[in-house]
């Protein structure tokens, strides 16, 4: 799993790539940080990479979330696969999020 973070338009990006399982969560999840900690209030995670996401991923998404929303921003997620979008549906995160 590699996760890469920037900063664009006044807005936190995170690219997610590879399997976001059990596994690889805990190290996600602190390279993820930075997300949490900033001063942007906006934050776009782009999965147009990420093949697999388990329950520890999507508690991983909702950490951001709850954290985002706190702050008066939004979380908008882009390019997720027909699969990882089935998984949004049946856990009801597809009406948490917003998706570009």
């Amino acid at each position: 799993m590699r996760t890469t973070i920037q900063q664009k338009d006044g807005k936190m990006i995170a690219f997610l790539e590879g399997r976001l399982d059990t596994a690889a969560a805990p190290e996600t999840e602190i390279a993820m940080n930075p997300l949490l900690d900033s001063e942007c209030k906006d934050v776009i995670i782009d999965c147009t990479k990420l093949e697999y996401i388990s329950s520890s991923g999507l508690r991983i998404f909702l950490g951001i979330l709850k954290s985002t929303k706190a702050k008066g921003g939004h979380v908008y997620i882009r390019g997720i696969s027909g699969d990882i979008c089935k998984v949004f549906a049946m856990t009801g995160f597809i009406n948490l999020f917003e998706f570009l």
